[in-house]
């Protein structure tokens, strides 16, 4: 088994880096925050570290999950030294690929080989091991990666180059985002028109508007009022903001892509800071002026 560094657990991190210690392998945390360092080691176990440098000093992989390719390019700077020749650095940041080029070129003459998977499913996939991952890199280097991506995800998509995985996932959420707001703009016309939003959750799940909102989210998180999914406003906002990115760098016209990305910038600055991303529904509701009432989780 591997020796593995884990820098960054948060929502996400936390379960995957617990994942990668219930498959066997060695793993030291860090994080921004030491308090959650020592109580992920007091609760999961594996052992924590003051810094990702600490953490990546003679380890064989180095797996970041970070808000953005900023936080990622800070840690590449630290890590560098430490890493030895021929690790692997695994990026799961829903980052920009552009960058994640920019940073797998900087380790390479180091001997440090570096692959974008960023993942898919949320927290609950997370914690059962049943993620999604969208992988970029060689093939020698992911086939390298793969014992440590079985750990954490079922399914694993070779993407193409490095940064294609995150090309992909910014797309995918592109799809994801625009599904649930079209969705949530159909709940509202049903109640207005005196339909029931439960009620047309289930019928849309048995036809074909079903998508992933109407299955995973409506219900559990938007009708129950809960809007705790576990994944940011800000951060969808993020990888649309990628996704218009790669559009822009392809030269292909994204005008449905640009208004769903604008509609999730202007809930997270109505809505302010902090907000799960579930909650981008106020946002058609308040200019509905209505709520979306009747669910139960």
């Amino acid at each position: 088994m591997a020796r593995i560094a884990f820098a960054g657990i948060g929502n996400m991190g936390w379960p995957m880096a617990a994942n990668l210690i219930k498959a066997g392998h060695d793993v030291v945390v860090s994080d921004l925050s030491a308090e959650r360092v020592a109580r992920f080691v007091s609760e999961v176990g594996g052992h924590g570290a003051a810094s990702a440098a600490e953490a990546a000093s003679g380890a064989d992989a180095l797996v970041t999950i970070l808000p953005t390719s900023r936080e990622v390019a800070v840690v590449a700077g630290q890590v560098a030294d430490f890493l030895p020749n021929g690790a692997l650095f695994i990026d799961m940041t829903s980052g920009n690929p552009t960058r994640t080029r920019e940073i797998a070129e900087s380790l390479a003459p180091r001997g440090i080989r570096m692959v974008d998977c960023p993942v898919s499913g949320g927290v609950p996939r997370a914690r059962t091991g049943e993620l999604a991952i969208m992988a970029g890199g060689s093939d020698t280097d992911l086939d390298a990666a793969e014992p440590i991506l079985r750990a954490m995800g079922t399914s694993i998509h070779r993407c193409g180059a490095i940064g294609a995985g995150q090309a992909m996932k910014a797309l995918n959420n592109l799809v994801s985002a625009g599904g649930f707001l079209i969705g949530i703009e159909a709940l509202l016309i049903g109640q207005k028109f005196g339909l029931e939003p439960g009620l047309m959750v289930d019928v849309l799940n048995a036809s074909t508007g079903m998508n992933n909102s109407t299955q995973k989210k409506f219900r559990q998180f938007v009708l129950s009022r809960r809007f705790d999914s576990g994944f940011g406003l800000d951060l969808m906002v993020k990888d649309l903001s990628i996704a218009l990115e790669v559009g822009k760098e392809a030269g292909v016209p994204t005008p449905l892509a640009a208004l769903t990305r604008e509609m999730w910038a202007a809930a997270a600055k109505s809505l302010g800071a902090g907000e799960d991303h579930t909650a981008v529904a106020k946002l058609s509701e308040n200019l509905a002026g209505q709520v979306l009432t009747g669910g139960n989780s």
